[in-house]
């Protein structure tokens, strides 16, 4: 028997091959980029699809995920945080490989805020945040000095840069709310064209978002998502004339969209309910055409020069694929092929806040109760989907239920919901985690001594929250790179989640000290019951390590069963190796502590 045939179901997920949706040059379509895990760590590949071509362009012992192409598909850029802390600088490579060169000389290490390349071979925008500086944006010519056109201390970024290159995009907070971005469209030496701001004087925080400039020379429409409507919809504004056209379509769920080449229509990204589906729309007539996909999620979509579209789908139980409405998969990777999982259902259950949606997986004939994993999504602004997933997979294949919640603080579910979690922060998601385990045990799924909560990032926030403010609902903890002490993780935590943790909790540990007490799980752990796990990166900006310690010695100091696995990266790993050894250590404590 091979090694490939002797490993686990749930190995096998991690390890085999996969792909990102190829980026390609926007006048060079020929010349792609992807992200594979095929050495075992995630790194950039460029793809010549004319000769068929693929290199590896990174490696890195952290791996490397965040490439860019140049328009003219004449270099790679990536972004180079050595320790995995996501503090570094840009580099780049030409694309038909050669040695690395500085891509921004004159500019020091930061956490990136945004980048956009220009057509002409030798500009970029550059968008940098650092906890003096806050975020800075400068215009870079190769060759020369690096200038900088924008600063402020509330977070900011870089949207994109117009076709001709002399319009650049910015998305910026500086009214103070950091989950509703503003709008303004500088030139390169700084001056302001226009403004779009749809907070409304903090009467009502609405979000824009930029989602590209059209891709037509001369042309100064740029698409922007807003919010106006109670969720995520496009609107194209011209940033010359300030006239704005709102696209009203007959979608019940949050709409993204995309510039097909040639300016004239749109890609429509619709995600509803966990699941997602494109479409076209053409401006001048107004047309909707469904774009034929299958059912499931689709992660990423792309319109090609032809008019064809790429697309990245998986659902629960099939694993993803990159493929084209031309027909076929775009690129399949060689070697192992990842086994699949079971479908997800689909539960309801009624909330202190109105209908919550969660996704339920269990072993495939297996009647309840079962053990059951309440594996609780990170953002807080995200939202589980019907999307392969190789970690509610393994706990699948070990005979637990998987229970994931869409709580408030979600998106895909209408703004009030994803808004409706400020102040009280985590309190208000674990009302909802609540109402669904009481609806999973009372409905026979659930074995109510042989709960588990668990999460990474902020649902590893919320699974320490939740073990200290009921530490009577769960039998186990298991919570990687989570928010564990939250005045600290705030003093440590990389300026843009500064302002986040500002806007949800209204204000600094200084301001308003009882709002952090109330959502800190340090508040709560000498009443934490369970068994605790914890895995943390010690390089982690987000969620950093100094604040888990904090949670870890009252841990100690109290005699409370727990284990600690410290590890040599950031917020997560991209190391196939890593991963798996960090699953394989959730699977054996719970399997000491709840038998089977």
């Amino acid at each position: 028997m091979s090694d490939a045939e002797a490993m686990p179901e749930w190995e096998k997920r991690f390890r085999a091959p996969r792909v990102s949706l190829p980026d390609w040059a926007e006048d060079a379509p020929d010349r792609s980029l992807f992200t594979s895990n095929a050495t075992g760590t995630y790194e950039l590949y460029a793809w010549d699809r004319a000769s068929g071509d693929q290199r590896q362009v990174t490696d890195r012992a952290n791996g490397t995920t965040d490439g860019r192409l140049s328009p003219d598909g004449d270099w790679i850029w990536w972004f180079d945080d050595k320790d995995g802390d996501e503090f570094g600088v840009w580099r780049r490579q030409p694309f038909a490989g050669g040695p690395d060169e500085p891509a921004t000389p004159g500019l020091d290490p930061s956490y990136p805020a945004g980048l956009a390349l220009g057509r002409d071979g030798r500009t970029s925008v550059v968008g940098r945040s650092t906890d003096e500086d806050g975020t800075t944006i400068h215009v870079v010519l190769q060759g020369e000095t690096p200038t900088e056109i924008y600063r402020h201390r509330e977070s900011a970024g870089v949207g994109d840069l117009s076709y001709d290159g002399t319009l650049i995009a910015v998305e910026h907070t500086e009214h103070g709310d950091a989950m509703h971005s503003a709008l303004r469209v500088l030139r390169l030496d700084g001056t302001a064209v226009a403004e779009l701001d749809d907070t409304r004087g903090g009467e009502e925080e609405l979000g824009l978002e930029v989602l590209g400039f059209a891709p037509v020379a001369g042309d100064t429409r740029l698409l922007i998502g807003h919010q106006r409507r109670g969720r995520w919809e496009p609107l194209v504004w011209d940033v010359a004339t300030g006239g704005q056209t709102e696209l009203t379509l007959d979608l019940p769920g949050d709409v993204n969209a995309e510039w097909f080449p040639d300016g004239g229509s749109l890609l429509i990204a619709h995600s509803h309910e966990a699941r997602s589906e494109l479409f076209r729309y053409d401006l001048a007539g107004g047309g909707l055409e469904r774009v034929p996909t299958p059912a499931g999620s689709v992660s990423g979509a792309s319109a090609r020069p032809d008019g064809s579209v790429e697309y990245l789908w998986s659902s629960a139980a099939e694993p993803p694929v990159v493929r084209s409405t031309s027909g076929g998969v775009v690129l399949d990777p060689p070697g192992m092929r990842s086994p699949g999982s079971v479908p997800v259902e689909d539960v309801w259950v009624e909330g202190p806040g109105g209908r919550i949606h969660a996704l339920v997986q269990k072993p495939a004939g297996a009647e309840g109760p079962l053990p059951t994993v309440f594996d609780i999504h990170g953002g807080p602004t995200w939202h589980d989907s019907d999307a392969f997933a190789a970690a509610p997979a393994a706990w699948v294949d070990h005979g637990y239920a998987v229970v994931r919640v869409n709580y408030r603080g979600s998106t895909g579910y209408g703004r009030a919901w994803t808004d409706a979690l400020k102040h009280r922060v985590g309190l208000i998601e674990l009302e909802d985690i609540a109402a669904v385990r009481d609806w999973a045990v009372s409905s026979g799924l659930a074995d109510p001594a042989r709960l588990v909560l668990t999460g990474g990032s902020w649902g590893g926030y919320l699974t320490l929250l939740g073990i200290g403010t009921q530490p009577d609902a769960w039998a186990l903890g298991i919570a990687a790179v989570p928010v564990a002490d939250y005045v600290t993780a705030y003093h440590d935590e990389m300026e843009a989640l500064k302002a986040m943790d500002r806007t949800l909790l209204g204000g600094t540990p200084e301001e308003v000290p009882e709002r952090y007490e109330a959502s800190s799980p340090l508040t709560y752990v000498d009443r934490v019951k369970a068994p605790v796990y914890i895995s943390a990166g010690v390089n982690d900006p987000r969620c950093p390590i100094r604040q888990v310690d904090n949670y870890v010695r009252r841990l100690e100091a109290r005699g409370a069963v727990h284990e600690v696995y410290r590890y040599d990266a950031g917020h997560g790993s991209l190391v196939v190796d890593e991963r798996i050894k960090q699953v394989r250590l959730e699977l054996e404590f719970a399997e000491r502590h709840l038998g089977k």
